[in-house]
């Protein structure tokens, strides 16, 4: 797939006031810091279209982008961001969970994994949270460039090891790098086979 036009369309906080059903939709959510605003920027092969920032935590909104007019991308806010207060983050929990379920367009979500640590928590819980409601998600390793290939293969392998602890089946990973636009067709060509089951 090759991004041809990328525009953003609306933030908001409520799954109602989210623009009209009709496109194939795809979620992308990760912990603060995580880098999903370079992914998507590496993605859409736009330096600007998702606002990086260096403060963990700044993504607040459901932000819509309609990608070659066709689907739409989501960048949902981050979780796990600890120096929020306990109700704000039960706030952005609560949005997002409405969002999750009940976007009837919503085919897959990006979980997005930072490939240096161990098993987190709170990605943990929220990828728990997905199958038990049965919600369709692959997850993306993201600044696998910032270590050894030894030790990346270690760290997902670990990680699989991790889930096959209480699932079955391992969900669809890829492997990505935004300085270095890794994985990046690979993501692509997912959503477009995603697509043409809608």
């Amino acid at each position: 797939m090759i991004i041809k036009s990328a525009k953003f369309i609306i933030s908001n906080t409520d799954v109602k006031s989210c623009p009209k059903a009709d496109m194939p939709e795809y979620a992308f959510i990760g912990r603060s810091n995580v880098g999903k605003s370079s992914l998507i920027n590496m993605l859409s092969g736009r330096k600007k279209l998702a606002k990086i920032s260096g403060a963990p935590g700044k993504t607040q909104l459901i932000n819509h982008f309609l990608i070659n007019k066709s689907w739409y991308l989501v960048d949902l806010p981050g979780y796990g961001f600890a120096k929020r207060s306990k109700s704000e983050r039960e706030k952005w929990g609560e949005m997002i969970h409405k969002y999750l379920i009940k976007r009837t367009n919503l085919l897959c979500t990006f979980i997005l994994i930072d490939s240096r640590h161990e098993p987190q928590k709170s990605d943990i819980d929220f990828i728990e949270w997905l199958g038990v409601n049965q919600l369709p998600f692959v997850i993306v390793f993201t600044k696998t460039d910032k270590l050894k290939k030894n030790q990346l293969q270690q760290n997902i392998d670990n990680y699989k090891n991790f889930l096959l602890q209480k699932w079955e089946e391992l969900p669809q990973m890829f492997i990505t790098s935004a300085t270095l636009t890794l994985g990046k067709s690979e993501v692509l060509r997912f959503i477009e086979n995603t697509n043409k089951i809608m």
